[in-house]
């Protein structure tokens, strides 16, 4: 805990660094598509609250930092983000009212920022895999616990895993995922033992455990320890290569991302699991410790890894925040959206009483999830004494 507040300020420029890229570039994508249409901009705001720097362009769009780094959001002229909005048009503002561009318009504006987390994503993911390439590891099993599930199942160390859950493994991640994925789920594993090939289906299970970064977090398990046995040269990818790889690694994690909510909506994944700001603030601040508390490495190669892999998790949240707002709850993107469906069906807006119940009641239902994910995030990060770090 004294360690966690000691480093208060490390905390929060790791906060507003990462939350601050994402959520800049989704904002922006709205900022850029509903300019393209002509509609008017109130104000473009990083963070909630009061602003500690605003200032007003030509246009009379504000532009506006606030003090709560906790997100952020774009106010087009007449445009409903809350119930107070609905009915409102702002004047003096240079270009049309939100509510005059057609249903289409409206629609790629909300469809634009969760769009610009993924091209975003997609351009990280793409940089790294054709900096490094894709790892060709082969994976063993160094050891089994007792009683664990993988004993269980009849895994045994020195075991070569060939695939989990249908996919071939190329590095322990793609285990790892694959039983963070599935508590409570069967999962295929393709072992290979003494030249033969093996399937073995394994139920992982769900226990609050340490991860990767010294969080206590509620996390599958299967109680194995995985070690490399070889290692090959890494796939290698031209640009243009590199670029597609980018948009199938963004695929795939939008695709663990389903899983993942699909798995806590059904109840088979803690809600825990869920990160909010304070999560992503803490896991940046545990990852420059480590990163930093290797004294025998140089602090130029320091630089270099703790760039890469706060890079890494900058491209997986913002694919989160971007999917997290096509939510269909009547305040993100997702929730617009549907409006914009009802009056492209029906031929007219959502009445507007609709519209007020509808905005309060989202804005409640999506404080109350922040509440609880910050919550697990606040128990995660030790400050009550039940993490490290």
């Amino acid at each position: 805990m004294g360690e966690l507040l000691s480093q208060g300020p490390l905390f929060l420029a790791c906060l507003i660094f990462m939350m601050g890229i994402v959520v800049i570039v989704h904002e922006y994508g709205h900022y850029l598509a509903g300019r393209a249409f002509g509609a008017a901009v109130e104000s473009f705001s990083i963070g909630f609250g009061s602003p500690i720097y605003e200032r007003k362009d030509k246009r009379g769009t504000r532009w506006r930092i606030n003090w709560i780094p906790l997100g952020g959001f774009v106010k087009f002229a007449g445009e409903a983000q809350t119930a107070g909005d609905i009915g409102k048009i702002e004047g003096g503002l240079v270009g049309r009212p939100y509510p005059d561009l057609s249903v289409g318009q409206r629609s790629i504006v909300s469809l634009a920022g969760p769009l610009a987390n993924f091209v975003l994503a997609s351009v990280i993911f793409a940089l790294m895999i054709g900096t490094f390439g894709r790892p060709n590891v082969e994976i063993g099993v160094y050891a089994v616990n007792d009683g664990a599930p993988a004993a269980m199942a009849g895994m045994e160390a020195g075991d070569i895993v060939v695939s989990a859950n249908g996919k071939p493994v190329k590095m322990a991640s793609d285990i790892q995922l694959a039983v963070m994925l599935n508590p409570g789920t069967p999962v295929n594993f393709v072992v290979r033992r003494d030249d033969v090939e093996r399937t073995l289906v394994i139920t992982p299970k769900e226990m609050v455990r340490e991860n990767e970064v010294g969080q206590m977090v509620p996390q599958g398990t299967i109680g194995v320890s995985l070690a490399s046995v070889s290692v090959q040269a890494p796939t290698r990818y031209n640009p243009v290569e590199a670029v597609g790889q980018g948009v199938i690694q963004t695929g795939k994690t939008i695709e663990q991302t389903v899983t993942m909510l699909s798995r806590i909506i059904t109840g088979r994944m803690s809600v825990h699991t869920m990160s909010g700001p304070v999560g992503i603030g803490d896991v940046s601040r545990r990852i420059v410790n480590r990163v930093w508390s290797q004294e025998d490495v140089s602090v130029g190669t320091r630089i270099s890894e703790l760039f890469w892999m706060l890079l890494g998790m900058c491209a997986s949240i913002s694919v989160g925040i971007g999917f997290f707002n096509l939510l269909p709850l009547p305040v993100l993107d997702g929730g617009h959206l549907v409006f914009n469906a009802y009056e492209a069906l029906t031929g007219r807006h959502l009445p507007e009483k609709v519209q007020e119940v509808s905005l309060t009641f989202g804005l409640i239902l999506l404080l109350g999830m922040v509440v609880v994910i910050t919550w697990g995030d606040v128990i995660e990060t030790g400050l009550f004494g039940s993490g490290s770090g």
